[in-house]
């Protein structure tokens, strides 16, 4: 069964059907198992090395696998390499590529680093034929230096100057380009200025995309590096043209939708990841559903929200639920959290949300990943204290406390901020409960104030509900109307057409008495509505205000 339902409204279940090494998380080992990718279109790389003549396409195919970021089909690949040609060496520097994902919440662990860095040792000891292939070698060997450390930052920015130093010295090698810019993306994050990075990244992807338009890397890192506040208009050509290259691939098929999150643009966001939905079906994780799966299932249960569509949604949350043994990684735990979090708390329904059960599924390790956990926590506090239910609240508070040290403790700068925006939004709501309403806005601005100080995580389509949303929400109950219009519209800036933000804005316009906004914001929600099914009352709400202009 397949997941469209662009002609038809019979979607089934069938077809729907930290992290860091001091936690000994182990995310790559974790996808071993999975079945071969289609020998189907990957895009065009050019990469030759000084193997057998027998390896060459083979070699040309796993490196296209990496551009895609299917590590487990790249190693595979790799892997059959090493049998065919025993002294191709860089059969195993590709082997070690796969071992840790530069722009994924991943972290490699114990196992991983020590295989990653066993792997880079063959290559040496295989002699490679050129200083390209040396140079290739270095700069995997810089990440995996010291496999005892468990220091990640420190890796990835020596596997950065690693890549900067081959693609100084090899200027018209497009993969060397590639993994440079996807390098410097992954530094990113511990920039002080994230926007020169990804304009950086950008520049070296577009001039590989003029001279090769199907080239696998330029084409996805370029939506990374467009996937920022600032940049989320620009070259829009190449990222409506990756499933072009890549039609069965799950990760090509949902990149776009970073891209499409930003502009608000839901029916594309659907489109898109149905596809990747029914194509990450093809590629089970051994005997486990693969986290591109609920990779998909998250961005398409966000925009069926956002356009209104509670039952579509429902049955997006059904289709998680009908699955029980998901790839046991970051990005697995992440959407195993957020999605029946993203449910409750976009249709306010409160109290079900403060009861949503926590670490569930059992069998899954929530202890190596404290920013999901977190996740769940925030909408249980968040319900809680929207909800009357004060005790519940303070217990989630403490327990996001807790969380954000783990990610100190880790290492994990910006999961410890994620965690802490949602702590603060909890402590605020609970604050106003309680009656300190002074308090929840200084909370609340400050956890609005650190949201907008950093840069959405590609693994989710966006925060379960937005810190200048709450804090206008807040407003709004406190009837400051005008502020609290200000706030929507903050929130609108960053994530457009949000039917929160829009209702909320309609409603505080007209609490602060300008009805030519009012009407414009619930004009805004009922076009928005317009483009699904949508029984919200809001709507109602909206179409009388509208009728009594």
């Amino acid at each position: 069964m397949k997941f469209h339902r662009r002609h038809s409204r019979d979607l089934t279940l069938m077809g729907l059907s930290f992290v860091a090494a001091v936690l000994g998380a182990s995310s790559a080992l974790a996808q071993e198992g999975q079945q071969h990718a289609t020998d189907g279109a990957l895009g065009v790389v050019v990469f030759p090395i000084s193997c057998a003549p027998a390896v060459q396409a083979e070699f040309k195919r796993g490196v296209a696998l990496l551009h895609h970021m299917m590590y487990v089909e790249a190693r595979s690949t790799f892997q059959d390499i090493a049998r065919t040609d025993p002294g191709c060496s860089m059969a195993h520097w590709g082997v070690a590529m796969t071992l840790f994902q530069p722009l994924w919440p991943t972290r490699p662990g114990p196992e991983e680093l020590t295989r990653g860095w066993e792997a880079i040792q063959r290559a040496k000891e295989r002699a490679p034929g050129n200083d390209r292939e040396k140079g290739y070698i270095a700069a995997v060997e810089d990440f995996y230096r010291e496999p005892e450390s468990t220091d990640y930052w420190a890796r990835i920015r020596r596997f950065e100057q690693g890549m900067e130093k081959l693609h100084e010295s090899y200027g018209d090698d497009r993969e060397a380009a590639a993994f440079y810019a996807l390098s410097h993306l992954a530094t990113a994050p511990q920039s002080s200025d994230r926007l020169a990075h990804h304009a950086k990244s950008a520049k070296i992807l577009l001039n590989n995309y003029e001279a090769e338009p199907t080239h696998p890397g330029a084409l996805h890192y370029t939506i990374h590096a467009n996937d920022i506040e600032g940049r989320q208009r620009e070259t829009l050509d190449v990222v409506q043209g990756y499933d072009d290259i890549a039609p069965s691939v799950p990760h090509a098929l949902h990149m776009p939708t970073h891209i499409f999150v930003r502009l608000g643009d839901w029916g594309e966001v659907i489109r898109w990841n149905e596809k990747s939905a029914d194509a990450a079906l093809n590629f089970p994780a051994g005997d486990a559903t693969s986290h591109h799966y609920p990779h998909a299932l998250d961005y398409l249960i966000y925009a069926h929200l956002q356009r209104g569509d509670d039952n579509r949604a429902k049955e997006i949350l059904e289709a998680l639920d009908s699955r029980d043994n998901y790839q046991q990684t970051f990005i697995s735990a992440y959407h195993l959290a957020a999605i029946p979090a993203r449910y409750l708390v976009e249709q306010r329904q409160w109290a079900e949300a403060a009861a949503i059960p926590e670490r569930t599924p059992r069998s899954f390790p929530w202890q190596l990943f404290p920013w999901p956990e977190a996740t769940n926590q925030f909408a249980r506090g968040l319900g809680a204290a929207r909800s009357g239910d004060l005790a519940g609240a303070r217990r989630a508070a403490a327990r996001l406390a807790t969380l954000r040290e783990t990610a100190e403790t880790a290492g994990e700068e910006y999961f410890a901020q994620q965690i802490e925006i949602g702590r603060m939004a909890v402590a605020a709501w609970l604050a106003h409960a309680e009656g300190k309403d002074d308090e929840a806005l200084r909370l609340m601005r400050s956890s609005a104030a650190l949201e907008e100080s950093t840069e959405k995580h590609p693994v989710t389509p966006a925060a379960i509900q937005p810190a200048y949303e709450l804090l206008g929400d807040l407003l709004l109950e406190l009837e400051r109307h005008t502020d609290s219009l200000d706030a929507y519209k903050a929130s609108l800036k960053a994530w457009p057409r949000r039917f929160n933000s829009l209702l909320g804005a309609a409603r505080a316009a007209a609490g602060a008495g300008d009805r030519v906004q009012a009407a414009s914001y619930y004009s805004k929600l009922l076009q928005l509505a317009s483009e699904a099914s949508s029984d919200r009352p809001a709507l109602g709400e909206a179409a009388a205000y509208l009728g009594a202009s």
